[in-house]
């Protein structure tokens, strides 16, 4: 992914439920994601879209998967998983060992694909969260 693709990502990450958008999901702030973590996030093109996308990055000691989302006329082809694998990888490449991911607990389809493809969802955990600046 480059910050090229942010207009298409962003109108999928749109249309896609289970992807909670805000502020944070500007040009910019994206732009200094993917400078930050070079060569981890990916999109899947198709028909001369982009149909696919995830964000992957880390902090140095764990990975973490945000917004994966494909196209609901090209799900069931094997490509979020594909996203997942090229994400991990490239963590693995960058010594990291172990990776999280945030899902809405409303997201039933979304937590099914994860523990499908053989992630452990955590009961014994919450998010907490603190506002720095507005967004």
């Amino acid at each position: 992914m480059t910050i090229t693709d942010f207009d298409a990502v962003r109108a999928l990450w749109a249309s896609c439920e289970g992807v909670g958008l805000n502020d944070a999901d500007r040009p910019e702030v994206l732009r200094s994601y993917l400078d930050r973590n070079p060569g981890m996030s990916f999109v899947v093109q198709a028909d001369n879209a982009i149909v696919g996308a995830v964000l992957c990055g880390h902090d140095g000691r764990r990975g973490y998967l945000n917004h994966l989302a494909v196209s609901p006329a090209y799900r069931h082809r094997g490509l979020a998983r594909d996203l997942v694998d090229n994400c991990l990888t490239a963590l693995q490449k960058a010594g990291i060992g172990k990776c999280h991911l945030f899902i809405f607990s409303s997201n039933q389809d979304g937590r099914n694909f994860w523990r499908k493809i053989g992630w452990e969802l955590r009961e014994d955990l919450a998010v907490a969260s603190r506002i720095l600046a507005p967004e």
